[in-house]
């Protein structure tokens, strides 16, 4: 259960986000969560779409770096200490988080995040079987 985030190389220059967001409202493509990590000259910018396959082909035919990533979303409950047992359930059983960032949904009640693993098979079975929602391609992509 594992849905594709989209991975750019973004030129640290003004307007380029601009670019890259018009390339994607051209095709039709929904955002549905995004993160940008950046240096003085580059950045890497992180997108959920709700389809990723298309999103590729017209940010590739924009001349644009960009590559397909599998990542794992999960739901969890908005209160306190809801986080830190996802947390403490990955450490328990050696998975180290490479990155994450969390995004804001139509849903009420749940807050959800994206976390990119290295065994995300492992991460999904633990966090699935401790009551952590891992949400499907489907279900995320149609939020």
């Amino acid at each position: 259960m594992q849905i594709q985030q989209l991975s750019i190389f973004v030129e640290n220059k003004s307007g380029r986000l601009a670019e890259i967001t018009e390339v994607l409202a051209a095709a039709r493509i929904d955002i549905r969560a995004i993160s940008v990590a950046d240096t003085s000259d580059f950045g890497i910018l992180r997108l959920i779409v709700n389809k990723p396959d298309e999103a590729v082909a017209a940010l590739k035919k924009a001349g644009l770096t960009v590559s397909l990533t599998n990542v794992i979303a999960m739901g969890i409950d908005d209160v306190p200490g809801a986080f830190s047992k996802a947390m403490r359930i990955l450490a328990d059983i050696g998975i180290d988080v490479e990155y994450m960032y969390a995004f804001i949904s139509r849903k009420s009640g749940k807050a959800y995040v994206i976390l990119r693993v290295k065994d995300s098979k492992k991460a999904v079975n633990a966090l699935s079987s401790n009551g952590i929602q891992i949400l499907t391609a489907e279900e995320f992509y149609g939020m």
